[in-house]
C-alpha cells in the first residue's frame, strides 16, 4: 500500500496516537466523538485516542500551510481506535489500521480523480482487483433532493437515506418523516432509489440525474450535478469506469464533508464497504488555516482483510525467508554468520540457526520459515572452498564457491 501511495505522488506523514478530544468534538461531528476514547493528561485537559486521522492530518497541514507547495498529497498509515462494541465478523474492533489518501489545494474534481484513481491502485496492488465497486455522489445533490422532497431536518434526511438499502420500505418511511418528507415523498424516493439498484454507470447516471434537474433541484444542487458529471467523465476516461457508479444513497455521515463523496463496496457482498471518503473544503479553515480545498479517504485493513480473505487472495503469513544458512556442527557457526551478514548487505533475506540443532532440524526449520533455498556450510564431501545450495521446492543440490553466495544468481 505504502509502495502504491509513492507511486501515485503521494509523500508519507506521521501522525501521533493521542490528540486533543476537542479536534473529535468540534471538527468530526457527534457519532465519531462518541466513539473516541478519552481520558485527561497529567495536566487536567482532555484527550483523545485518534479514532480517525483526517482531523490529525489537518492540523499537521494548517502548522505548515505556510510553506507548503500545492498540491500536497500525504498519505498515512496508522493506529486507530473506536469506543464502541466489536463486531468481528463485520471488520469492526476497538483498535485498527487505516491507510489515508489526502490531496490538499486542488478545487476542482481533478483531485477527487486523482484521489480515487490512487485508491484503485492501492487496492489492486494488494489483491483486491475486480473484488469492489466505488459509489459516488454529491451531498449538495443529495440536498437538493431532500429540499425538493420537504426535508426540513437534512440531518436526519441524510440518516434516512444512508441506512435505505439496511431498513425495510417502512423505517425508511419513517426516518424520512422524522425529516419532514412525507408519505408520497417517501414512496417516490423509495422508487427511485431502488431503480438505482447496485448503481449506475456514467452515462445512465447522466440521464437519471438530468431527471432530477428537469424536477426543480436548486442552484447548489446543479452545481453538484455538474461536479458529479465531471468526475464521472473524468475516471471513465481514465479506465476506471468498469467500477465506479453513481450512487444517491451515499451521503457519508461525517459532518466536516462538503461536497463529492464516495465509498468503496465489495461486490459480492454489497452491505460490506471497503473505504470511504470526500471532499472536506473547510476543514482546514476551521482550524484556523488559509481556505484550502481538500479531499481524502481511509481504508479499513480489517475489511480490506475481509475481503481478500473471502476471495482466497489474502498472503499466508509474513514473507517466506529466501536462505537458511545450514551447518553441519558448530565448528562451522561462525562462517554461516558470516555469509548471512553477506546475504543480508547483498540485499537478500537470510537466516541461520542459532539454537545448535542437528543438520536435520535446521532444515526442518528453513521449510517451515518457507524459505527458497538452503546453504549447507560444511559437508564433508563438498569440494574446499564451496558451500552446497538445495533448492528447498525440488531438493536439487549443486555445489557454489564461498566467494559467490551473495552474488545475483
Amino acid at each position: 500500500m505504502r509502495a502504491a501511495g509513492r507511486r501515485a505522488g503521494f509523500s508519507e506523514l506521521e501522525v501521533p496516537c493521542v490528540e486533543s478530544f476537542e479536534l473529535y468534538q468540534v471538527k468530526s461531528g457527534e457519532e465519531i466523538a462518541k466513539q473516541t476514547w478519552t481520558f485527561s493528561d497529567k495536566g487536567g485537559r482532555p484527550v483523545a485516542l485518534v479514532s480517525e486521522t483526517t482531523p490529525s492530518v489537518v492540523r499537521v497541514f494548517v502548522d505548515r500551510a505556510k510553506s507548503a507547495a500545492l498540491p500536497v498529497k500525504w498519505f498515512t498509515l496508522s493506529k486507530t481506535w473506536r469506543y464502541e462494541e466489536p463486531q468481528m465478523g463485520a471488520g469492526r474492533t476497538r483498535e485498527f489500521t487505516q491507510f489515508n489518501l489526502d490531496i490538499f489545494g486542488v478545487p476542482g474534481v481533478e483531485a477527487d480523480a486523482d484521489l480515487i484513481a490512487a485508491a484503485t491502485l492501492v487496492l489492486d496492488e494488494v489483491g483486491a482487483k475486480g473484488l469492489y465497486s466505488i459509489r459516488l455522489n454529491d451531498r449538495a445533490v443529495a440536498e437538493g433532493i431532500g429540499r425538493l422532497y420537504g426535508a426540513a431536518d437534512l440531518e436526519r434526511f441524510f440518516q434516512a437515506v444512508d441506512r435505505f438499502r439496511k431498513t425495510s420500505p417502512t423505517e425508511f418511511a419513517s426516518g424520512l418523516a422524522l425529516a419532514g418528507v412525507g408519505p408520497q415523498g417517501a414512496r417516490e424516493l423509495a422508487a427511485q432509489f431502488a431503480e438505482v439498484g447496485s448503481g449506475l454507470p456514467r452515462s445512465a447516471a447522466e440521464a437519471f440525474l438530468a431527471r432530477w434537474v428537469e424536477r426543480g433541484l436548486d442552484l447548489p444542487a446543479r452545481k453538484g450535478v455538474e461536479r458529479l458529471t465531471s468526475l464521472l467523465g473524468l475516471l471513465d476516461r481514465a479506465g476506471l469506469g468498469d467500477r465506479i457508479v453513481y450512487d444517491p444513497t451515499v451521503v457519508r455521515g461525517l459532518a466536516y464533508y462538503t461536497s463529492t463523496v464516495f465509498e468503496a463496496y465489495a461486490r459480492a457482498e454489497e452491505s460490506r464497504s471497503v473505504f470511504g471518503g470526500g471532499r472536506y473544503d473547510h476543514l482546514v479553515e476551521l482550524f484556523g488555516g488559509p481556505p484550502t480545498p481538500a479531499v481524502g479517504l481511509a481504508i479499513g485493513d480489517q475489511t480490506l482483510e475481509i475481503l481478500l480473505r473471502g476471495a482466497g487472495r489474502w498472503p499466508d503469513g509474513e514473507p517466506g525467508l529466501d536462505t537458511y544458512v545450514v551447518v553441519v556442527d558448530p565448528t562451522h557457526v561462525s562462517e554461516a554468520v558470516a555469509i548471512v551478514r553477506e546475504l543480508r548487505e547483498s540485499g537478500v533475506s537470510a537466516e541461520c540457526d542459532l539454537l545448535a540443532r542437528s543438520m536435520s532440524r535446521q532444515l526442518r526449520e528453513a521449510a517451515r520459515r518457507r524459505c527458497r533455498r538452503a546453504l549447507i556450510v560444511g559437508l564433508k564431501e563438498a569440494t574446499p572452498g564451496s558451500v552446497v545450495e538445495r533448492d528447498l521446492a525440488t531438493g536439487a543440490q549443486r555445489e557454489i564457491a564461498r566467494d559467490a553466495v551473495a552474488r545475483p544468481a
